[in-house]
């Protein structure tokens, strides 16, 4: 995916900014935790008449981007779409909801057929042949202790041919089928890998699953990195539970407006060092004082593993931390993450390189808050070396963000899908689309930029990117074009 051009047609805006046209307007809206609340453009009323504050305010705009979306008519867009529909109600016409590229309704209208087909061959899992083979199935997935009541209530159904979980997304506008999730085991040696494949594809694919099953009136929410998690977490405790599409990857703001309702959120994401790194990161974007994010540690695994060792999860999310913490602590309240950090020392040292044993050593690993440099002399292969470097990384869902200067990006994704694939496929053209399939899953995304550049407005697309997308990687080739030279003597 290539980042929106700065100098194309989104401009920043405060959220000052943004009450102060929605005062002028004379728009009611409620402040909320991360977007603004106020009756829809697109529903009730029409023409030239005020929003009414008795309208129910179903349209959220986010505080950070002034993007905003509808949740009674899915319509969303960027503050410039909003501004204009607003024009476009004083001058007594009916705002329409901003279109995306017939390309993407054709690609999105094909992903929902594909899913209805997968979903209509799909069985529930309890109405398989026998009840070895449930058996078998559960045990497979590590949900033996999941009652069919939970997993009827979820609508989780399995596709025998594939061996898989399927996993529904149902707008929560009217209940239709979106989309879907597939999840199967793989077995190498004696680990167990999930592998998930989403139909539309990742980045279109925005179900927080459970969401139908949320009343109106809940207020608080457990929010998980797996699917499972989310049904073993209603099993065991009875809590409204929702489960992120990407894990602990990514936390997209289309999502920020269904989870305005609640006044509490605990993230339990998962058992290792990363999910805790994104929880952390999350609860900034869900507002800090709202969240509480539960530790991982021995006795605190992911939710299904808690409820499979008949751990008290109740217990669990009741000693959840407080996400806001004040800027003066004592040692006593850092006394569990330092003993987390000497417990899990290969964990706090970094994502390790699968492709560079030897750079482990020197570097440890890929942490965040840290920058590497890497110099040498023109055509010593730097720019090779980088995108393996971080093409690796990738592929463990790293979320990764290039800023290529020197070559343009074609010529940079042209090298990085040669190392991805590991074939020169410029004499294999037949198999190109099904590597380039595989690689535009990958959670990789490039800047616009050419030539040099003003380091302002590169630094601003980097920020953006890092809300936007949950960016943890940032390459920058290289530093000399990014300057411009009329800068090298200047200490940047």
């Amino acid at each position: 995916d290539v980042l929106p051009s700065p100098d194309g047609p989104a401009p920043s805006v405060s959220i000052t900014e943004i009450r102060q046209y929605l005062r002028a307007q004379d728009i009611p809206f409620h402040d909320g935790y991360s977007c603004l609340h106020t009756p829809s453009l697109f529903t009730g009323d029409r023409g030239d008449q005020p929003l009414s504050a008795n309208a129910p305010f179903t349209l959220f705009i986010d505080k950070t981007t002034g993007s905003f979306l509808c949740t009674a008519t899915l319509a969303e867009g960027t503050w410039q779409d909003f501004q204009a529909n607003v024009e476009m109600r004083h001058r007594g016409i009916t705002p329409i909801p901003p279109a995306s590229s017939e390309e993407m309704e054709e690609e999105m209208r094909q992903a929902r057929e594909d899913a209805r087909c997968i979903w209509e061959r799909a069985l529930p899992l309890w109405e398989l042949l026998d009840e070895k083979e449930t058996k078998e199935t559960k045990a497979l997935f590590g949900i033996s202790q999941v009652t069919d009541a939970t997993l009827k209530r979820f609508g989780v159904r399995y596709l025998r041919p594939a061996r898989s979980l399927v996993f529904p997304w149902f707008s929560p506008q009217d209940a239709t089928l979106k989309g879907l999730k597939l999840v199967r085991v793989e077995k190498k040696g004696g680990t167990i890998t999930y592998v998930e494949e989403t139909l539309p594809r990742f980045d279109s694919y925005r179900n927080l699953f459970g969401l139908p099953l949320i009343g109106r009136r809940d207020t608080e929410l457990v929010l998980t990195g797996w699917e499972l998690d989310a049904l073993a977490l209603h099993q065991a405790a009875g809590v409204a539970s929702l489960a992120l599409p990407r894990g602990a990857s990514c936390l997209p703001p289309t999502l920020l407006p269904y989870l305005e309702q609640f006044k509490r959120i605990t993230l339990w994401l998962g058992e290792d060092l990363r999910s805790w790194e994104a929880a952390k990161l999350f609860a900034r974007k869900l507002s800090l004082k709202r969240c509480s994010l539960v530790r991982p540690g021995n006795l605190q695994p992911r939710p299904l593993e808690a409820l499979n060792q008949g751990l008290n999860v109740t217990r669990i999310l009741r000693s959840a931390l407080l996400a806001s913490h004040k800027s003066i602590v004592s040692f006593r309240q850092l006394r569990e993450e330092v003993f987390g950090e000497l417990v899990n020392t290969e964990q706090v040292s970094g994502v390790k390189w699968a492709r560079f044993p030897e750079l482990n050593k020197l570097l440890k690993g890929h942490r965040r808050g840290e920058l590497t440099i890497f110099t040498g002399p023109t055509g010593s292969g730097k720019t090779t070396f980088i995108s393996e470097y971080a093409l690796d990384l990738c592929m463990q869902g790293v979320c990764t963000l290039w800023g290529s200067f020197e070559i343009n990006n074609v010529r940079l994704a042209k090298i990085m899908l040669t190392q991805f694939a590991g074939r020169r496929l410029e004499d294999q053209l037949e198999l190109y689309d099904e590597w380039a399939d595989r690689f535009e899953e990958l959670p990789l995304y490039f800047m616009t930029f050419h030539g040099q550049q003003n380091i302002k407005t590169v630094i601003d697309t980097m920020q953006h990117a890092v809300y936007m997308y949950d960016i943890t990687h940032v390459v920058v080739d290289n530093l000399q074009f990014m300057m411009g030279h009329e800068h090298l003597s200047v200490d940047r």
